[in-house]
C-alpha cells in the first residue's frame, strides 16, 4: 500500500486494518463462489476513501464452499497483526441477507461494555458493515437473492491475542477484528487514546467507578 504520513518528525507508510483483511477476503471467496471462477485481486472501498486492492491468498475452491486469505499490512505501524492471514469462508444458505460468524483465532465477547454482544464473535460495527456492503455489491453483480454465510478466521490469533488487551476486556479465543477507518495510521495517537476509551467502557460496564493509572 502506498499511502503514507507524517508522524513524529518521520514519513510513514500507512497499512490496513483486519477489518478490511476480512472484508476483502469475504468480498472474493463470496466472488469466486457465485462465479465459479478465481479471482487475482479484489477492489474494496475503505470509510477513509481510500480503495484497496488486495490479493486473496491460499484459495480453496469447491463447489459447497470457497476459502481465501488476505495478508495484513499494517504499514510502518509497531503492529503484533502485521504480515497475519486473515480468511473468510464463503456459503450459499436456504434464507435471505448475509450471516456473519467468527472462526478460529477470532475472539469471543464474554462480557459487556463492547461494541459487540457479549457470546458474538468480536468483529466491530465498521468491519461488519464493510463486509456486509462489499458482499452485498458480489451478490447483486451476480444476480444472487439467497443468503450468503461468512465465517472470519485468524489462525494466528490465537497466540497473538495473549499478548493483547483482549483477555482484560473478556474477549477470549482470539484477535478483534478492528478498524475504523479501515486504514493504520502509523503511531496513530487517536488509536492509543480510544484502546483506553475500550477499556474504560468496559470498565465502567462492570460497575467499577474508580480507575487507578500509571504513568
Amino acid at each position: 500500500m502506498e499511502e503514507y504520513q507524517f508522524s513524529q518528525g518521520k514519513v510513514l507508510r500507512c497499512g490496513y486494518t483486519t477489518g478490511s483483511c476480512a472484508t476483502a477476503a469475504s468480498k472474493a471467496a463470496a466472488t469466486m463462489l457465485l462465479t465459479g471462477e478465481r479471482v487475482e485481486t479484489v477492489r474494496i472501498d475503505t470509510p477513509k476513501g481510500i480503495v484497496l486492492d488486495l490479493e486473496p491468498l491460499d484459495v480453496e475452491m469447491t463447489p459447497d464452499y470457497v476459502s481465501c486469505a488476505i495478508r495484513k499490512d499494517s504499514g510502518d505501524d509497531p503492529d503484533d497483526t502485521n504480515g497475519v492471514l486473515v480468511y473468510a469462508r464463503a456459503e450459499k444458505t436456504d434464507g435471505s441477507g448475509i450471516e456473519l460468524e467468527g472462526g478460529v483465532g477470532v475472539g469471543r465477547v464474554t462480557k459487556p461494555g463492547l461494541a459487540c454482544a457479549v457470546g458474538g464473535p468480536a468483529i466491530n460495527p465498521t468491519p461488519r458493515r464493510m463486509i456486509t456492503q462489499e458482499v452485498g455489491k458480489a451478490m447483486e453483480a451476480a444476480g444472487y437473492n439467497g443468503g450468503m454465510k461468512l465465517t472470519i478466521s485468524i489462525p494466528a490469533g490465537v497466540e497473538i491475542a495473549k499478548k493483547t488487551f483482549n483477555p482484560r476486556l473478556g474477549i477470549i479465543g482470539g484477535l478483534s477484528v478492528l478498524g475504523t477507518s479501515g486504514i493504520v495510521e502509523p503511531m496513530s495517537e487517536k488509536a492509543l487514546i480510544e484502546t483506553m476509551y475500550v477499556e474504560i467502557r468496559a470498565q465502567k460496564a462492570r460497575g467499577n467507578k474508580n480507575l487507578l493509572v500509571f504513568f
